[in-house]
């Protein structure tokens, strides 16, 4: 055709090809080609005759994708050309105006953005339910004591609330990421042609207005180059994937006989093909595996841009299934970790027992000759020393004597004193900080939770 004398090598054809996954373009790009056709109406670049054919065939064309009806040919290159193609078999002659004053770049390019600003808004609905869900649970175990971990060993206790809480925060982030990512997708590429801009007097503000961009990209060869919103989407998604990926592997974690913390619903497990007594907690498993795998996907679309020279290069196409799949899969996980939470039981029993070992109030007790006037430096190895006869002897720390505290501990003014400390209640509300584990705390960073999720 036209440049070229000899019909392309069908191992080019299949690599070049990207009908099988660009498809999913379809809606946007008929959306998009609806709002340039009627700006080419109103700047009198095309005939009104025109514009009326073209939009019966767009909305026939529309009707035929949300139908499922659509039927792609084997010589479809991409769902542009698809499109392009079955409009002029409806409309025509005038089905080959539809790509007056446009290149396939500023078409791409406006299509992928508007598919990150329709699935980011998805998005940040679903992360907001998930920090939802997250505080009802935190509710209804805000003053549950547990163990606080650092290292996967015992360190300090906590209410469960306050610990289903951190988890709240960090979506709450991965949430701003979002929103950042509707401003960068906020200027419409479309009317910068292949790379240098267009031959005709378009009007790209108004095709803006119409597609819900907020202004135009001041420079062509930025427009039709830029994939920054592609990076920030897949990259949001790579963190928030993470982050749920660290709540599923605590979920397994608790869910073990050895912690006996809490049990995920039926609905959300599954069985052993050998073993009859076994309920696997399969969902928060896979939500710590696929993190790995949008991070890998945000690592290949790096790979993909790195180096590329100004303006449109064919690498361009390797953005699409890798935002794709991110996409799928960060609405898989968020949809699964919400039904997983409502659906979760805790055992108060065993984390009340795991919570009692007062070894947890080593800090406390560290604290309390500080408040006495003992450097914590100096504390630190007073109460490591108390610790360490403790552990020797198989008693916990206040099974220490007050013979062997005035001995190792002669700093400490009254056994009384230390033995206070060691009470549950009192370590467990001594973090009066603002954002610690004391249950006024906790209750006030609730009530700022469900401000934000509402």
């Amino acid at each position: 055709m036209g440049r070229f004398s000899e019909p392309q090598d069908q191992s080019f054809r299949a690599l070049n090809n990207s009908i099988a996954f660009d498809w999913r373009l379809a809606p946007y790009d008929i959306q998009q080609s609806l709002a340039h056709v009627r700006m080419l109406g109103r700047q009198g670049i095309i005939e009104q005759d025109d514009v009326a054919a073209l939009e019966r065939a767009l909305e026939q064309v529309g009707d035929e994708v949300g139908a499922e009806r659509f039927e792609f040919h084997p010589d479809d290159e991409d769902v542009h050309t698809a499109i392009e193609r079955r409009v002029t078999e409806i409309a025509g002659r005038a089905g080959g105006r539809l790509h007056t004053a446009r290149s396939r770049n500023d078409q791409v390019a406006t299509d992928v953005a508007m598919f990150v600003r329709a699935h980011t808004l998805t998005t940040c609905d679903q992360v907001k339910e998930l920090m939802g869900a997250l505080v009802d649970v935190a509710d209804r175990h805000v003053d549950w004591p547990m163990p606080g971990y650092t290292h996967l060993q015992r360190a300090q206790p906590v209410y469960l609330g306050h610990h289903l809480l951190a988890h709240f925060w960090r979506l709450a982030r991965d949430h701003q990421r979002f929103v950042f990512c509707l401003d960068a997708t906020a200027k419409l590429p479309l009317g910068a042609g292949a790379l240098a801009g267009v031959n005709f007097d378009t009007d790209r503000e108004w095709v803006a207005r119409e597609l819900g961009f907020e202004s135009v990209v001041e420079n062509s060869m930025d427009a039709v180059s830029n994939r920054d919103f592609v990076l920030d989407f897949v990259g949001a998604a790579a963190t928030c994937v993470t982050h749920l990926s660290q709540l599923g592997a605590e979920i397994v974690l608790w869910s073990t006989e050895e912690f006996g913390f809490c049990e995920v619903s039926d609905a959300f497990a599954s069985g052993s093909s050998i073993m009859p007594q076994k309920k696997n907690p399969d969902a928060a498993e896979l939500l710590r595996a696929k993190a790995p795998r949008i991070v890998g996907r945000l690592a290949g679309l790096y790979g993909a841009l790195h180096g590329l020279p100004l303006t449109y290069n064919k690498d361009l196409q390797e953005d699409k299934e890798a935002l794709f799949d991110a996409a799928d899969t960060l609405a898989l996980c968020l949809q699964a970790a919400s039904g997983m939470l409502g659906g979760i039981t805790f055992r108060r029993d065993r984390l009340e027992q795991a919570a009692a070992d007062d070894m947890l109030a080593a800090t406390d007790v560290a604290d309390l000759l500080v408040k006495q006037g003992v450097p914590f430096r100096e504390a630190h190895g007073v109460v490591a020393g108390l610790v360490r006869t403790a552990v020797d002897s198989g008693r916990p720390l206040a099974g220490l004597t007050d013979d062997e505290l005035a001995t190792l501990a002669p700093e400490l003014r009254d056994p009384a004193d230390f033995r206070r400390v060691l009470s549950n209640g009192e370590w467990l509300e001594s973090k009066r900080s603002r954002g610690g584990t004391s249950l006024d705390q906790v209750r006030a960073q609730l009530a700022r939770a469900r401000a934000l999720v509402a």
